[in-house]
């Protein structure tokens, strides 16, 4: 069983900018009781300083671009994978190259009251995106339902702890 994603925590977002789409989606985390209410400040801070978009590109030319926000384990009272499905494309920094900047169109926010477990979930992002068929992959990427998102993520994302 997969405990990362929930399907009422799948977004699909038509805002037109980072901070809009954080916003959105922390409005509800908050009436969750996923995340504190300095979560959105935080959020905002570390994608300025630390940047989470992931050029896919090296993977396969198909798919699109990702980011990965997150916070401090402070500012969170669960620990989830937050998909959320950009309706546009929106620029973010480059993880790997910070000064550049790539166009992004689905974000996977971590949710990790666990400090230490967060380079494993990002790994587990990668294994995901690694391991998917290119061409299931990409259809998956341009999804706009909520409920098939989060099916999608139930049979093909494989956390360490089922075998």
């Amino acid at each position: 069983m997969n405990h990362l994603f929930f399907e009422d925590t799948v977004y699909v977002s038509d805002k037109q900018t980072q901070a809009e789409v954080f916003e959105e989606v922390y409005t509800d985390l908050v009436e969750k009781k996923l995340v504190t209410k300095d979560f959105l400040t935080n959020l905002l801070e570390r994608e300025a300083h630390y940047p989470t978009g992931l050029d896919l590109s090296p993977v396969s030319n198909a798919l699109p671009n990702i980011a990965i926000p997150h916070t401090e384990s402070t500012f969170v009272k669960a620990t989830r994978i937050i998909p959320i499905k950009l309706k546009r494309e929106l620029t973010f920094h480059n993880m790997i190259s910070p000064e550049s900047t790539i166009s992004v169109s689905f974000l996977f926010m971590i949710l990790n009251e666990n400090g230490e477990a967060q380079a494993g979930m990002l790994a587990q992002i990668m294994d995901f995106i690694n391991s998917v068929d290119n061409d299931a992959l990409s259809a998956f990427f341009n999804l706009e339902d909520t409920s098939a998102i989060y099916q999608f993520l139930e049979q093909h994302f494989h956390t360490g702890d089922s075998v």
